[in-house]
């Protein structure tokens, strides 16, 4: 049985699984894994793509005709704080418990970095960091508490990681 989280990365668009994209990627999962209390090993896919990419899923899986910045999909229908059960939902082959899938559009990374007046780095984590909490069960709604717990998981978790909101380039 693995003892660490599998994280594949795979890219649609050329170089944007370069290896310090991935390692950030990897990295941002395993911290808000850990920041979640999930201290079982766990699968999560990433694909990072363009917008023409991830509005084609949008449209195909969730029949929203429009591009984003990042798409979850959980493997398990979770709220804040639960988990799966290792010993039931863990693939019997791989011992790994597959929490799910992130889809991120790279041109969305950049466009708002500049709107935002932030590094690509700090938000291809924001996005990271937000779709791995929604692989676990947090959700944005309302505009109201269920938001307000979200974000402030997000910025708990970019903040371990150093990641600030510094205006830099």
């Amino acid at each position: 049985m693995r003892k660490t989280h599998y994280i594949p990365i795979t890219a649609d668009v050329p170089g944007a699984a370069n290896k310090t994209n991935c390692a950030l990627i990897r990295k941002v999962i395993r911290t808000a894994l850990a920041a979640e209390g999930v201290d079982f090993p766990c699968e999560v896919d990433v694909l990072l793509t363009d917008d023409a990419g991830i509005h084609a899923i949008n449209r195909d899986m969730r029949q929203v005709d429009a591009p984003t910045d990042v798409l979850s999909f959980p493997e398990f229908d979770l709220t804040p704080g639960e988990h799966p059960d290792p010993a039931l939902d863990a693939d019997p082959g791989s011992g790994l418990v597959p929490l799910g899938d992130m889809v991120i559009s790279m041109e969305h990374v950049s466009a708002q970095a500049r709107e935002y007046a932030h590094p690509k780095r700090r938000e291809l984590a924001y996005l990271v960091v937000h779709s791995a909490l929604h692989l676990l069960g947090y959700d944005h709604l309302d505009e109201g508490p269920m938001k307000a717990r979200m974000r402030a998981r997000e910025e708990a978790i970019l903040a371990e990681l150093g990641i600030t909101r510094e205006k830099n380039a």
